[in-house]
């Protein structure tokens, strides 16, 4: 019987014969992955993303932004959603990384280790464990393994974790089950997987290229039947 990290090395290649094989390239030096996915939280990359990058044109040096009022600089982000709380989160986080680094730098992050990496993001204000290790395996390359509603949702139907822990703990289980070196590639293969084909409500199970090894499919889809009577 094939081992747990077997069955998921086994997994991302299916996946990625049908989506493809994403290649690591860094979107962002550390400090830039953080803030923007500070802007993300809770909202459409649509509308983080332009923000964003509307953020650092208006604003290229990171001491002009720490030097905003709250309300100055929730009037630039706007456009991303909940901008008091992203606006008092983005000007503390950049406060507290220059009162304990002595610069607007997360490069010291690099040199830990990555458990040691991830308390130090989590000590920040705003950050939780999906940013946290967003910017962990995006911008170090450590095997991190964000979890977004199409990660989670994934996991727990194919079986590898299960749906009760919610998606903040799913994050140390699924790091402690997937290969070390496939944490970017598992993480990029069921977000496609879970865009395309495992959608939430109604997954398309009859084009998915995992069924047979889903408990999901298993559970849902009898073999005396021939359609599927299924919900999220």
């Amino acid at each position: 019987m094939a081992s747990t990290k077997q069955r998921i090395r086994r997994l991302v290649d299916q996946l990625e014969s049908a989506y493809g094989s994403p290649r690591f390239i860094p979107r962002f030096e550390p400090l830039e992955e953080l803030i923007s996915c500070i802007l993300s939280q809770h909202t459409a990359d649509a509308n983080s993303f332009p923000t964003f990058t509307r953020l650092r044109e208006r604003f290229p040096e990171w001491e002009q932004i720490a030097s905003l009022t709250h309300h100055e600089l929730a009037d630039v982000i706007r456009k991303a959603g909940l901008a008091n709380q992203k606006a008092k989160s983005i000007i503390a986080v950049l406060k507290e990384i220059k009162n304990r680094f002595g610069d607007y730098t997360l490069e010291p992050l690099r040199e830990m280790k990555m458990e040691d990496a991830r308390k130090w993001l989590l000590s920040l204000p705003g950050v939780g464990p999906k940013t946290a290790a967003i910017v962990l395996c995006f911008s170090f390359g450590m095997p991190a393994i964000p979890v977004d509603t199409h990660v989670f949702r994934v996991s727990w139907r194919l079986g590898l974790i299960d749906k009760k822990i919610g998606e903040s703990k799913a994050h140390g289980a699924l790091e402690a089950a997937v290969p070390e070196d496939l944490a970017f590639r598992f993480h990029t293969a069921l977000i496609q997987h879970g865009r395309q084909t495992c959608k939430a409500p109604k997954p398309n199970c009859e084009q998915c290229v995992v069924r047979r090894g889903c408990r999901f499919y298993r559970d849902h889809w009898p073999s005396s039947s021939k359609k599927v009577n299924i919900s999220a």
